[in-house]
């Protein structure tokens, strides 16, 4: 997927000398500006047949956060995070609400059944919230990551990562092996 931004700049009187030199760099760096920011954030897609749930974990500056719930439709996506990414690791937990079956992992992190923000990975059931195992994702340091989810069987289809970013594909392994049960 390739991405265009158009800015429309009207038609001002032409600028001479320094002055031109000067409004071409000043429009330059705002569009560098724009490409930059449309293009780094933690996107999900659902390529499969079902509705899904989503919720992710990440550290930053002021410790472990998890947050959820994301509801992506069959083969859509979704911005889960916006902006240059905080960190090279991220955590999703995702639920199949039609057919039953979730991804998961073995990072252990505090969700609860409604929408929520929880700061801190720690005495998740003593606080009052639930416990989830999430899956790992390495965004391997890039700006902006997308992560795939697809059926057993299916693979993620190819789609040209975002400007400055990379694409993970997450197809879940064969049954008993690991981060995904369905």
């Amino acid at each position: 997927m390739t991405r265009q931004l158009t800015i429309a700049v009207p038609r001002l009187q032409r600028p001479r000398g320094a002055a031109a030199g000067a409004t071409l760099l000043l429009v330059g760096l705002m569009l560098l500006a724009a490409v930059d920011a449309a293009s780094a954030d933690f996107r999900l897609c659902n390529n499969t047949s079902s509705r899904v749930g989503v919720a992710v974990g990440y550290k930053d500056g002021d410790g472990w956060t998890t947050e959820g719930w994301w509801n992506l439709p069959a083969r859509g996506c979704e911005t889960l995070l916006k902006g240059q990414l905080v960190a090279r690791y991220y955590y999703i937990y995702a639920i199949d609400y039609d057919r039953g079956g979730e991804w998961s992992g073995h990072a252990f992190m505090c969700m609860r059944d409604k929408e929520f923000t929880i700061r801190g990975i720690s005495d998740c059931l003593a606080r009052g919230f639930d416990r989830g195992g999430f899956f790992e994702v390495d965004t391997q340091e890039q700006q902006s990551w997308t992560v795939q989810l697809t059926e057993t069987g299916e693979s993620a289809p190819q789609r040209a990562p975002a400007p400055g970013g990379r694409q993970g594909a997450l197809a879940p392994p064969a049954p008993g092996a690991g981060n995904v049960a369905r």
